[in-house]
C-alpha cells in the first residue's frame, strides 16, 4: 500500500496542477499528475495524486495554500 497514490486535486487548469505539484515536492511528497490530455493543447481534467502515505501532509498544505489565497 506504500506505493499506492490517492488523488488530492482536480483542476482544469494545467498550470496551477503544476504550480501544486511543485509545491508538494518541495516539501518532499511525490507527486504525479494524470489526464490534461495528451495533444498539443492540452484539456480536460488535471489530477494531482500523492503517494498514500503522504496524503495528510498534501491536505495540510494544500489547505494553508487556500486559506492564504483567500486572504
Amino acid at each position: 500500500m506504500a506505493d499506492e497514490f490517492v488523488q488530492v486535486l482536480t483542476t482544469l487548469s494545467i498550470a496551477e496542477a503544476e504550480i501544486v505539484r511543485v509545491r508538494l515536492e518541495s516539501e518532499g511528497i511525490p507527486v504525479l499528475l494524470k489526464g490534461g490530455g495528451d495533444a498539443p493543447y492540452p484539456t480536460g481534467p488535471v489530477y494531482v495524486l500523492v503517494l498514500a502515505p503522504f496524503e495528510l501532509q498534501a491536505r495540510h498544505l494544500l489547505d494553508e495554500i487556500n486559506r492564504r489565497a483567500a486572504r
